[in-house]
């Protein structure tokens, strides 16, 4: 199956350095582009076999065309070139704010969108899957057989786009950032440097993950493992509760306000 990329920034980089690292595909079986050629260059010299063309040259040689750009392009794109798609296509958007409705109305092949996270480059973490009502049943198997490759493709409506893709898609930045600040607390409290708290933090997440993926605990349970009554791990405890109180909600109603304003911004777009 050829698969045709328009947009090889960060999320497209790393969908195409996956699937050819993992063997789900060949570089002679990638088409792609961007709007700044240089990068989709270093993609092609990094994987000799990429072809590197414009987007008419995906969409005609792509079965299965994956729109890796930024929500507001996608409506100029599709609208310019949605006429150029076959119904036994399959057009892929990797953005959570444009349905697959919205694609729909614009070209005639079967719609789907799959939100990524960069754990994917490590062949970890979930994709998640949201179908058009004309994606064929042939279209669906392919496409979650093609994620689970690199990670585990986990199908979802469109009434949890939002909060689903902040835990997935968002998730590693988040965490990345609090695991920054328990680095720089022990840097600022302690006489640990900055680089053996930061390799000590990362084989510590490391391992979390490990837990959690073998099945060895939950995540209440690892929490209670590790903190025993009257330990040192539980006066820590008392001070996260106190201090993340209502931070987490914050955050998501952070995330959803700014979601509300993408998708009405594509939505006067695209009409509907």
């Amino acid at each position: 199956m050829n698969i045709g990329v328009i947009g090889t920034g960060n999320m497209g980089s790393i969908l195409i350095e996956a699937l050819i690292d993992v063997g789900a595909i060949t570089p002679s079986q990638l088409w792609i582009t961007n709007r700044t050629p240089e990068k989709a260059e270093l993609l092609k010299n990094k994987y000799p076999g990429i072809r590197v063309g414009n987007i008419k040259d995906v969409i005609r040689n792509g079965e299965l065309v994956l729109l890796c750009v930024k929500p507001l392009d996608m409506h100029g794109i599709l609208s310019r070139y949605g006429a150029a798609f076959r119904k036994e296509q399959c057009l892929v958007s990797i953005t959570s704010p444009v349905t697959v409705e919205q694609l729909a109305s614009v070209v005639p092949c079967s719609c789907a969108r799959a939100i990524p996270s960069i754990t994917n480059r490590a062949l970890a973490g979930a994709v998640l899957l949201t179908f058009g009502s004309q994606c064929t049943d042939g279209w669906r198997k392919k496409l979650t057989a093609l994620f689970s490759k690199i990670s585990k493709p986990i199908e979802i409506g469109q009434q949890i786009t939002r909060v689903a893709s902040d835990l997935v898609s968002c998730g590693p930045a988040f965490f990345s950032f609090l695991a920054q600040k328990m680095v720089e607390g022990a840097v600022n409290k302690t006489n640990i440097d900055r680089g053996t708290a930061t390799v000590l933090t990362a084989e510590m997440l490391v391992g979390v993950g490990e837990l959690l993926k073998q099945n060895f605990y939950t995540l209440p349970a690892l929490q209670e493992k590790v903190t025993v009554k009257g330990g040192i791990t539980g006066e820590g405890i008392k001070v996260l509760e106190k201090e993340t109180d209502g931070m987490f909600e914050k955050l998501f109603e952070a995330t959803h306000e700014k979601f509300k304003e993408d998708m009405e911004a594509v939505a006067r777009q695209f009409g509907i």
